[in-house]
C-alpha cells in the first residue's frame, strides 16, 4: 500500500492552483507532465503536491501479544486521503492492494469537498486580500487535511477556508503545523484581521 503509485487526478481547484503558480513562476502550465511542472515551482509546489493524487500511508501496525507466539491476527491502520470524486477509485484500489485474504474498513470516513472558484464569495475573498497586499498573487488552494466544512456540507452549506496571514518569506509555515512551537507572527494576525474585516463588510 505504501509503495503504490497513485495516478494523477487534477480537480478543478488544483488545476487552477497549478495554472496560477505557473504564471507566477513564468513557466508553461503543462498539465500533461504535472510532476515535471511541480519541479519547476520550487517551494510553492508544497501547496499542491499533496492534492494531485489520492494517497495511502501505513502509519500504525499491531500484532501479537508475546515474543515467542505467532500472532493469529494483525491489524494495520492506513492514513488514506482521496480527492473530491476519488472515493470509488480509492476503495477499488485498496481492495486490489489488500487482496482476498485481508479485510479492511474505514476507521474514520468523511467526504472530500471542493468549493467553486467562480462564486461571489471567492471573488470577495480575492478582492479583500488584494486590497491589503496588492503585490501578492492570489492562488486557490485545496487543503489535504481535515476541515469542519465537512460537517456544514451535510446541511448544504458550501465552505471556504479563509485565514489570511502575511508571513515573512523565511518562515517555513507548513513545517510548524502541529508542532510543539506552532505559531505565526503577531503582525501576520494583524494583517489577517484587516483582510477579514474587509471581506465581512463586503460579503
Amino acid at each position: 500500500i505504501g509503495e503504490h503509485e497513485w495516478p494523477l487526478r487534477l480537480t478543478p481547484t488544483v488545476r487552477a492552483a497549478l495554472g496560477e503558480l505557473a504564471a507566477l513562476y513564468g513557466v508553461d502550465a503543462d498539465f500533461r507532465d504535472v510532476d515535471g511542472l511541480l519541479k519547476k515551482l520550487g517551494p510553492a509546489a508544497k501547496l499542491v503536491e499533496a492534492t494531485v493524487r489520492n494517497s495511502a500511508n501505513p502509519t500504525m501496525l499491531d500484532a501479537g501479544y508475546k515474543v515467542n507466539v505467532i500472532p493469529g491476527e494483525a491489524v494495520a491502520y492506513v492514513d488514506g486521503r482521496y480527492l473530491a470524486g476519488g472515493e470509488e477509485e480509492f476503495r477499488t484500489t485498496l481492495d486490489r492492494l489488500t487482496g482476498p485474504d485481508v479485510d479492511w474498513e474505514f476507521a474514520h470516513h468523511e467526504v472530500a469537498l471542493q468549493a467553486p472558484l467562480d462564486s461571489p464569495t471567492y471573488a470577495k475573498m480575492r478582492a479583500a486580500v488584494e486590497e491589503f497586499a496588492p503585490e501578492g498573487h492570489v492562488v486557490p488552494y485545496c487543503m489535504s487535511g481535515g476541515t469542519d466544512a465537512k460537517q456544514f456540507s451535510r446541511l448544504g452549506i458550501t465552505g471556504y477556508g479563509f485565514a489570511p496571514l502575511k508571513l515573512p518569506e523565511d518562515l517555513d509555515y507548513q513545517a510548524l503545523f502541529h508542532g510543539v512551537d506552532e505559531r505565526v507572527p503577531v503582525e501576520a494576525l494583524h494583517f489577517g484581521v484587516r483582510v477579514l474585516d474587509r471581506f465581512l463588510r463586503t460579503a
